[in-house]
């Protein structure tokens, strides 16, 4: 029963791709976009079947389908694993993702491929639903690079646009840099335990008493790697902001509950891994919370609203790697899940904000849009004021873990991230104020169409704003669900649980103050000064630096690819032209050889007598000669 369930878990997704490859385009839109929607459905309603059973079985739900690699003693089966915290992450990916797929079926009805469109979004929770189940390295691993072939098909999903290609390569290439130091971990691994199962790998380092800790190290680290390239870490975090060619389905699904978790959800499965390896946990640490600064200082001055919330996602997944490095693991699976639910709704938001202004997404073009589109506008503020961390909405409470976490176990790292969450209030509400507030911006002919969306993009947008506003309940101090529940997977959550004391209520009061000047400074800029960003051309000064992402982008440019292509062109210039000259003039002298030799086969009988006698006597003088 739970074997077919859960092949109907993983393989629904799946069968909605294949109908829309084979036959999306003459089913039509509105069939291929429900067909496609449903499939994710199905694997929501599998997954809740999970969920409503897992308390009954608290040592998980292993299923082997069968022997997949046998060497000596190395073996590897394919075989899925139901745990609380694989249940807990298909949730929100195939929850978020049906709201995203229905909300796609009106966003995406004038593109005349939307049926390919929804082929790629099944066959990306395919990928990302066997990353989350399965029950070893290698079957994760087969989610792992099908997520980045799905990412690198949706965001150059428009691909008449050069520039959209150009960003669906820098996501796929800069992934294969990550993905080169996951297998780097995995093959440490497998040599060192002869196995990559979850369970068989907790067992055998639990049980080890002779550890090998240099290596292990370097696993842990390869694997962390691994984890910077597919949740978009220094260094390897500027492919993220560019994946917003995409169209805005895409950057909800890439950005919020799906792709971006998976090193998240990769570190905290190998949880006992980490915690053999305090350094690499340090390193986890600090680029954690370096990332969540530097991305949050360049959101500030963008003013595409989709980089705003993508920089907003990187500095956000900051934070939760913070979480993971100091070992609060439950924490940052906690931040993970708010995560999903405002930023599904604030990308949604931006989307709904886009479709409304035929495509235009600079702020600097928008403003006074509250009137015309009051549920994207309350949807948004919901989402906005739970991300900037204020009380009682979902952010507030994840965040407040972090940061308590982070004072407890290093106060700078505690600074870097508090500053971090100031600045993410400001630029939150830079976006808010600059495209629903003040007077329209954009041109007359978009103020004439200016309307709210369908009900299909609002309603997704309604659920995700109340599970923005209502799901920090799942994890309250001194009486948090999501601890006990996760307790099989991370043991010492049982004892790890903090109650409110002075310094919690302090810690508390300084992280709401900060959100709410960061929120003060954007209305007194926006709103009181009426200030509206100025033209590219006229940024000076830092401001400059921070529009342009630190340079990072044309550091990389000088660093990586001019010197690529300058050996790329060298060897096809130089290199291979020489090469095909040499082998090329080995064939014209065989050929002038034997253009010329044909000159001697000229059907003379005289001639060839002659040749004859000739011969002879050369063999007859040799033979004399020898003797």
């Amino acid at each position: 029963m739970n074997t077919n369930i859960a092949l109907v878990l993983v393989l629904a997704p799946f069968l909605g791709f294949l109908i829309n490859v084979f036959f999306g385009k003459s089913l039509g839109k509105s069939l291929s976009g429900i067909i496609g929607t449903l499939s994710v459905v199905v694997s929501f309603i599998a997954t809740a079947y999970f969920f409503g059973g897992i308390a009954a079985q608290p040592e998980g739900i292993r299923i082997a389908l069968f022997d997949w690699i046998q060497i000596s003693t190395f073996k590897v089966d394919f075989g899925f694993q139901l745990d609380q915290l694989s249940i807990l992450w298909l949730l929100f990916v195939t929850g978020i993702g049906s709201l995203i797929h229905l909300y796609s079926i009106s966003y995406m009805h004038e593109d005349e491929n939307m049926h390919t469109f929804f082929a790629y979004l099944n066959l990306f929770i395919f990928f990302m639903i066997l990353l989350v189940i399965g029950s070893n390295l290698l079957v994760m691993f087969i989610g792992w690079e099908g997520v980045g072939l799905c990412s690198y098909l949706l965001i150059g999903f428009w691909h008449k646009n050069q520039e959209f290609n150009d960003a669906a390569k820098k996501a796929f290439i800069m992934n294969r840099i990550g993905d080169l130091g996951l297998l780097v971990g995995i093959f440490i691994l497998g040599n060192l335990f002869s196995t990559l199962d979850y369970a068989t790998l907790k067992t055998a380092i639990a049980g080890a008493t002779d550890l090998d800790m240099y290596w292990l190290s370097v696993a842990a680290f390869a694997l962390f790697i691994g984890a910077c390239g597919k949740s978009a870490q220094i260094p390897l975090y500027t492919w993220l902001p560019d994946a917003m060619a995409g169209p805005t389905p895409v950057s909800a699904l890439i950005h919020a509950a799906t792709m971006v978790t998976a090193g998240i959800f990769m570190i905290t499965r190998l949880n006992f891994l980490f915690d053999m390896t305090p350094d690499v946990q340090s390193i986890i640490a600090i680029v954690g919370a370096v990332t969540a600064l530097v991305a949050a200082t360049i959101g500030l001055l963008q003013n595409d609203i989709k980089k705003v919330l993508a920089y907003s996602t990187v500095s956000q997944l900051g934070l939760m790697f913070l979480a993971l490095g100091l070992g609060a693991y439950e924490v940052a699976v906690f931040h993970v899940i708010t995560h999903a639910f405002f930023k599904a709704c604030l990308f949604l938001g931006s989307g709904s904000v886009i479709h409304a202004l035929h495509g235009e997404q600079d702020m600097r073009k928008m403003g006074g849009l509250k009137k015309a589109m009051p549920i994207t506008f309350a949807t948004m503020l919901i989402a906005s004021l739970a991300i900037s961390g204020v009380p009682l909405f979902s952010g507030f409470f994840s965040k407040d873990e972090i940061l308590l976490v982070a004072f407890h176990n290093n106060i700078p790292l505690w600074i870097v991230a508090s500053v971090a969450s100031i600045m993410t209030a400001f630029y939150m509400f830079r976006l808010m104020f600059l495209t629903f507030f003040q007077e329209f911006r954009g041109t007359a002919e978009q103020k004439h169409h200016l309307h709210e969306s369908p009900a299909l993009i609002t309603i997704p947008l309604i659920v995700l704003a109340i599970l923005a506003t209502i799901g920090g309940m799942i994890s309250l101090p001194g009486n948090s669900w999501l601890n006990e529940y996760l307790t099989p997977i991370v043991p010492k959550l049982a004892t790890a649980e903090h109650h409110l004391g002075t310094t919690e209520y302090i810690l508390m009061v300084i992280a709401v103050v900060g959100g709410l000047v960061g929120i003060g400074i954007a209305y007194a800029k926006y709103i009181k000064q009426n200030e509206v960003p100025t033209e590219d051309a006229a940024i000076t000064g830092f401001s400059k630096v921070l529009y342009n992402k630190y340079y990072v982008d044309e550091f990389y440019d000088a660093i990586f690819v001019k010197p690529i292509n300058f050996l790329s062109r060298f060897f096809r210039d130089t290199i291979e032209t020489g090469v095909t000259a040499f082998v090329f003039g080995i064939g014209k002298v065989a050929n002038e050889i034997s253009f010329q030799g044909k000159k001697v086969q000229n059907g003379s009988i005289g001639l060839y007598l002659f040749a004859f006698v000739l011969g002879l006597c050369a063999i007859v003088s040799y033979l004399f000669l020898a003797e």
